[in-house]
């Protein structure tokens, strides 16, 4: 990507610059010089400074008000939650449908994300979202009872409950996302064939998120498991598959193992040098990774959300 300044008759390229000095009023405009430069079609900056940028500035938001009796809704919802996710061991389900909803956000374009689409028939044909029509069709009878929660609320406080309920960490919840009538295109989700390249263009280029967030993410595929009918894989990533825990990263770093599934995405994780370092901290430290993990599940469950 070229600046249109020439020195000595050479067109000097972009360069990303370092953000040390950056403070709270800054991000805001920080995060926008990225989604710009990228969106334009900008090749990634330097990794070193993209990293900085990434860790250095935290996204501000701005939340909507909502009522008293919205709250409520919120609290009531969530209890019934509690108990449709242990009684059915659907966690991982619910997990799922949260995730590939906010998962399909577009930062250029500023299309998808989680904003209750994932419910309309032709979200749930796209290939990425097999098995999903099962989750909406649990989740209704329980939203029929709180009329007044947005549906793009309802699905994202599903996949905060899920992960409490299996005892994995504590994810803040921020309502007052409005329902959108407009599904995104289909091919935004990861492909599980692919390694970090994609990891990188889907997560990174096109949600906004970071190589950190891509690998604290990835651990939540300690729940569940793969089925061959819907993914062509099958099998579970941990020998527990209902348990939010660190055992994704325990099994990553021992090695693959008769009966566990290792995707190539996985895979992908443990060879690259900048994903590396992550996995094999968070195999040694849930605490680290519990961290993480409810930095980046925020994160991706806020994308086109309470934008200042």
């Amino acid at each position: 990507m070229s600046t249109g300044k020439v020195e000595n008759g050479i067109d000097r390229p972009f360069v990303f610059p370092t953000y040390q000095n950056a403070t709270a009023v800054d991000y805001s405009t920080l995060f926008e010089i990225q989604r710009v430069f990228i969106c334009v079609g900008g090749v990634y900056p330097p990794r070193a400074s993209l990293l900085q940028f990434q860790e250095s500035a935290k996204m501000v938001k701005s939340y909507p008000t909502v009522s008293e009796e919205y709250l409520l809704a919120v609290q009531g919802a969530k209890r019934k939650l509690r108990g449709l996710i242990a009684g059915k061991n659907c966690a991982p389900l619910m997990l799922r449908l949260a995730w590939h909803s906010a998962g399909t956000f577009d930062q250029c374009t500023k299309t998808g994300g989680p904003f209750g689409t994932i419910r309309f028939s032709g979200e749930l044909s796209h290939g990425a979202n097999n098995g999903l029509d099962i989750a909406v069709r649990l989740l209704e009878p329980i939203k029929d009872q709180f009329p007044i929660l947005s549906y793009a609320d309802f699905y994202q406080l599903a996949g905060v409950v899920a992960v409490e309920v299996t005892g994995g960490p504590e994810i803040p919840f921020h309502p007052g996302r409005e329902d959108k009538t407009e599904s995104p295109v289909e091919g935004r989700l990861p492909d599980a064939t692919q390694g970090s390249d994609h990891l990188r263009t889907v997560f990174i280029k096109q949600m906004g998120l970071s190589d950190k967030d891509i690998a604290a993410l990835s651990g939540g595929h300690t729940l569940g498991r793969c089925h061959k009918e819907r993914s062509g894989f099958e099998g579970p990533w941990t020998e527990n598959p209902l348990i939010f825990d660190n055992s994704y990263f325990k099994e990553l770093v021992s090695g693959e193992k008769e009966g566990l599934l290792q995707l190539p995405s996985d895979k992908a994780l443990l060879s690259d040098p900048i994903f590396s370092p992550f996995v094999k901290k968070y195999a040694e430290d849930e605490n680290a990774f519990f961290e993480d993990y409810a930095e980046a599940h925020l994160k991706l469950s806020e994308l086109g959300f309470a934008e200042a």
